[in-house]
């Protein structure tokens, strides 16, 4: 038991991986393979970065000197 590999999450649902392989398709043509090219990815919503720095200097700067007013 202790060498036994551990089961594999399914990506897509709430379930264990059942390898139908519905994760390998790719989201803009359903007839090919996903080739991780990032074609689906519209503008990057979910991959932008916040600078924590700037972040921290923002949230001391509030704290001191309270909301800007908009």
């Amino acid at each position: 038991m202790e060498n036994e590999p551990m089961e594999k999450e399914c990506v897509l649902y709430d379930r264990k991986c059942i390898d139908c392989g519905e994760c390998l398709v790719c989201d803009l043509d359903s007839s090919k393979i996903c080739d991780n090219c990032c074609a689906c990815i519209d503008d990057g919503e979910d991959y932008r970065s916040l600078n924590i720095l700037e972040f921290l200097e923002r949230q001391e700067d509030t704290e001191r000197f309270g909301k800007r007013k908009k």
